[in-house]
């Protein structure tokens, strides 16, 4: 294992020993040895019991030495050597001798492992403090510091008793668990959103759930993190399922002049409550929230946690809309509430008015997919009080992820979902079934504009996508914003997040943006890197406005894709070392352009059989394209394949690559699309994380738990991998909303961006790319047609941004 930590803060050694005697591992009683001192640290360390002699047995069950126990060692007065300290450490860690350390050499595990530590002979009683302060903050072998796992054993539970007044409490920057989960109060509120969606004459009215500590009733006011979520309140899967697409649909050739459809507008007119009462106290609780772990975390931490699912889900008004501007109305009604600029009410029907009086009015939003999107689309409202977003796999813009320069675009995973789809599938105020008689032939007409106004028929950007693109308003926010993405997610494109990324540049706000190996998931239950304690430092700061150095962390943080459990810090994700490989008719990806005019072609087609079996399963159909063409298809290619030449050295590829090609269609339309590979026989990561221990990471003392996960390696070996995508409409050649004609046979410049990469290339591999035409993952798919598309080679080539020797430095 390799531990890799980002969230360890400087600290002077007087702050440390405040710290320490804050949680009790150090008195105002004088202590004269560093002997005596270290059996006080250990002491603490099994809170579990506060018999002395159960805290000298566990003391013999530790090896201060390869032959002589810690209490026996102590007993001697011998000194604390860093070998021995670091022995100790490495158990009270939960490393296991034999299998992570060896007795004999403990400081060559401590920096195999990458652990943080002292570099001292002998530790003295103000080294000894600053070792054991470390300690503290160090990473155990289960992904949690070794503070979290004395707390969650119960060594914090004696601040439970602390004055509100005294709370929070912050070590080495972040929070500590010091709330008592069993106190914590759980109250349901009914935000008034401004706005009608539902067109029943009245303001919608959003159901918020919401958890904070007991404390805030003894006046403390605390921050909230708030995730929005339309899935919350349960979804109608079968009802996505019915109304799903058929893709088994031919490219049509598109009028020049397309149609730009937009949405109806929503009632403008309409009622607010008028308040006749107002309290303090809810009346409406709730027994268990769909919860995020990160919030869990969070929650005995110092920070309420409100959950929204929105309009048009269950227990709320309105309808769904699927990323709409009212959406995002929506999601900000919330945190209007929680700093005082919007009304809300203890019931759905009632006119007693509550207000977040407990709220510090410092909000920040978590989640991730359509959870992270909504915090995205929120913070570029610019709405005062959301401090901070962390924003996982989100989208920035629709059309990216459910179109694509001129295509209809699946999300990978979900063909025939689109726009309509999930707006039907989060639509859960069909579960109560009553009301959802009353609103369904509103929302059925509204369903059918929406289909219409998404237009599936041409694929091109019109108003329904500009309305859903949160990209041009990314100049608004005021938002400190931590980015979260998969270099493997193909759901949630990196496009997404990338050109987040770059716009965000230009705005006074700090950026980080962590990059991961994996697809579309959550990251903050994994062993390698401390995404918790990051986080935790990050919202202490923008939430509490603890000076605590958290603009400090890296700008990006990468996760290699050959060294399992590697991460590294770069200042960006673009640089200047561009690459060009210039296509040529022997297959091959040079370096140098072939002055030689070279054309080349391939057949969009498959036999019935492939196209049968391709179409249910489409990870065959991903095997077979990376494949070499048989001999039949060399001389009748459905695909073209270039390669370079094995590298020399490790590279590292990083930024958006591009296509550009002099292609013909033997058809007035058509579409390209193009894989960059990475070839080379290896051991590739897993997309998906192993559960190394199932609910073994625990949030807090008696407190909810987490599945610690990884990724690992796989089993067997491949030949390769698919590392980047893009795809064209042949008619869409200046952009996704302008349509050009396409006459048959007649060459056309085209330049199309692949997803973003950040990827380690290792020496003897070969960069390929691929250049096809239907991709049954995620266009719509056709067989009846068997267009041929033809490449003038000396006209065409691939752009890698950044293409560099491979660098563990920035």
């Amino acid at each position: 294992m390799k531990n890799n930590q980002f969230a360890i803060i400087d600290r002077t050694h007087d702050q440390k020993i405040a710290e320490l005697t804050t949680i009790g591992f150090l008195t105002t009683q004088p202590i004269t040895t560093a002997t005596s001192l270290w059996y006080q640290l250990l002491t603490y360390s099994f809170p579990e019991t506060n018999d002395p002699a159960a805290i000298q047995t566990a003391l013999t069950n530790i090896l201060a030495t390869p032959t002589q126990n810690l209490l026996s060692y102590i007993q001697d007065d011998k000194p604390i050597t860093t070998d021995v300290f670091y022995l100790v450490a490495l158990q009270l860690l939960q490393f296991e001798a034999g299998l992570d350390f060896d007795l004999l050499h403990p400081l060559t595990a401590i920096k195999k492992i990458q652990l943080p530590f002292i570099d001292e002979l002998i530790l003295d009683k103000n080294t000894l403090i600053d070792a054991w302060y470390l300690l503290l903050n160090t990473h155990t072998k289960n992904g949690q510091t070794y503070l979290d796992l004395l707390t969650s054993r119960g060594l914090l539970t004696p601040l439970y008793d602390l004055p509100a007044a005294q709370k929070p409490v912050f070590f080495n920057g972040k929070a500590l668990a010091v709330f008592n989960p069993a106190t914590l109060i759980r109250e349901v509120v009914y935000v008034e959103a401004p706005l009608d969606t539902d067109n029943d004459g009245q303001a919608d009215l959003l159901k918020v759930e919401i958890l904070r500590p007991s404390e805030t009733n003894d006046s403390l006011q605390v921050p909230t993190i708030y995730t929005a979520s339309p899935y919350n309140q349960g979804t109608n899967d079968h009802w996505g399922e019915h109304i799903t697409h058929d893709v088994t649909v031919p490219i049509k050739h598109k009028s020049s002049q397309p149609e730009i459809s937009g949405e109806q507008p929503f009632n403008n007119h309409f009622t607010t409550k008028i308040s006749t009462s107002e309290t303090k106290y809810a009346t409406e609780s709730f027994s268990r929230e769909a919860s995020y772990t990160l919030n869990d975390y969070l929650a005995v931490r110092g920070f309420a946690v409100a959950y929204a699912a929105g309009i048009g889900t269950k227990d709320s008004d309105g309808i769904q809309t699927c990323g709409s501007p009212e959406q995002t109305i929506a999601t900000i009604a919330v945190i209007e509430w929680l700093t005082g600029k919007r009304k809300a009410y203890t019931t759905r029907t009632g006119t007693t008015e509550i207000k977040a009086w407990w709220s510090n009015g410092k909000a920040a939003m978590t989640g991730r997919s359509y959870l992270g999107t909504l915090a995205t689309a929120a913070a570029t409202t610019g709405v005062e009080g959301l401090e901070a977003i962390v924003s996982e796999a989100a989208i920035s813009s629709w059309y990216d992820y459910y179109r694509e320069n001129g295509l209809v675009m699946a999300p990978h995973g979900f063909q025939g979902e689109d726009a309509d789809v999930l707006a039907a599938e989060t639509f859960s105020r069909t579960i109560n079934l009553a009301e959802y008689q009353n609103i369904r032939d509103y929302f059925d007409n509204y369903l059918t504009t929406l289909q219409t106004s998404m237009d599936r028929i041409t694929g091109n950007y019109n108003g329904f996508w500009a309305a859903r693109n949160y990209r041009p308003n990314i100049k608004n926010i005021k938002a400190d914003i931590m980015m979260v993405h998969g270099l493997n997610d193909w759901n949630v494109k990196p496009n997404q997040v990338k050109a987040l990324w770059d716009e965000l540049a230009d705005v006074d706000v700090e950026r980080k943006l962590i990059l991961h190996q994996g697809e579309h998931i959550y990251i903050n239950a994994f062993r390698s890197i401390d995404y918790t304690d990051m986080i935790n430092l990050w919202l202490s700061n923008k939430l509490y406005n603890l000076a605590n150095t958290a603009e400090q962390l890296p700008a990006i943080i990468a996760q290699d894709n050959v060294t399992p459990e590697t991460w590294h810090e770069y200042p960006d994700w673009n640089s200047d070392n561009q690459a060009e490989f210039f296509l040529n008719d022997q297959n091959n990806l040079a370096t140098d352009r072939n002055q030689n005019s070279s054309f080349v072609s391939f057949t969009d087609t498959s036999t019935p059989a492939e196209f049968k079996k391709f179409k249910q399963e489409p990870k065959k159909w991903q095997a077979a394209l990376m494949q070499p063409n048989d001999l039949l298809q060399q001389a009748n290619p459905t695909k073209l394949q270039f390669m370079s030449l094995p590298i020399t050295e490790d590279l590292l590829l990083r930024g958006t690559p591009t296509v550009k090609l002099s292609v013909s269609s033997s058809n007035d339309h058509g579409l390209i699309s193009a894989e960059l590979i990475d070839f080379g026989i290896q051991k590739r990561f897993n997309i998906s994380p192993t559960i190394i221990q199932k609910k073994g990471l625990p949030l807090g003392h008696h407190w909810r738990e987490d599945d610690l996960r990884e990724f690992t390696l796989s089993a067997n070996e491949t030949n390769s991998k698919m590392i980047s995508f893009g795809h064209i409409n042949l008619q869409n050649q200046v952009s996704a909303a302008h349509v050009n004609e396409l006459t048959p046979n007649q060459f056309i410049d085209i330049e199309f961006n692949l997803q973003p990469i950040f990827h380690h290339l290792p020496a003897n591999h070969q960069v390929g790319l691929i250049i096809y035409g239907t991709d049954f993952a995620m266009t719509q798919i056709d067989n009846s047609e068997g267009i041929k598309y033809t490449i003038n080679t000396t006209e065409s080539s691939l752009i890698i941004p950044s293409l560099a020797p491979y660098s563990t430095e920035s």
